[in-house]
């Protein structure tokens, strides 16, 4: 269970540095929404692998890049998972709030996270 909570915190402080990177990019930059977020998205990736490599489940036996190439991977797949739940859930019910289908989506991807991460990446 400790595994759990602290997957879930390194995923807090993702979603920081998702918002605080995507904020910052369209302060600064020229990029639209859609460019903007796909550089966020790659960043929260990389401040979450650090930490849920370090304190959510260890380094891996394998090495930096292969683990650093799964983490992604699942990542990436995760990140699609996220925005498709998302979209389907807004046009199914389409009173849904858009932050409800956001909270909904990051929980399922969450979920699809940890396991893909517990199994795929840091398994020993």
């Amino acid at each position: 269970m400790q595994r759990v909570a602290r997957f879930v915190f390194a995923g807090g402080i993702g979603f920081v540095a998702d918002a605080a990177a995507l904020w910052l990019l369209l302060a600064i930059t020229p990029l639209g929404p859609f460019g903007a977020r796909i550089l966020s998205i790659g960043f929260a990736l990389c401040v979450t692998w650090q930490i849920n490599r370090h304190l959510t489940f260890s380094p891996s036996s394998r090495g930096l890049a292969q683990e650093g190439a799964r983490y992604g991977g699942v990542g990436i797949a995760t990140s699609v998972a996220n925005y498709l739940v998302y979209c389907a859930l807004l046009f199914a019910v389409p009173a849904m709030p858009p932050l409800a289908a956001l909270a909904a989506a990051s929980l399922a991807a969450m979920a699809l996270s940890f396991l893909g991460y517990s199994r795929l990446v840091f398994d020993r």
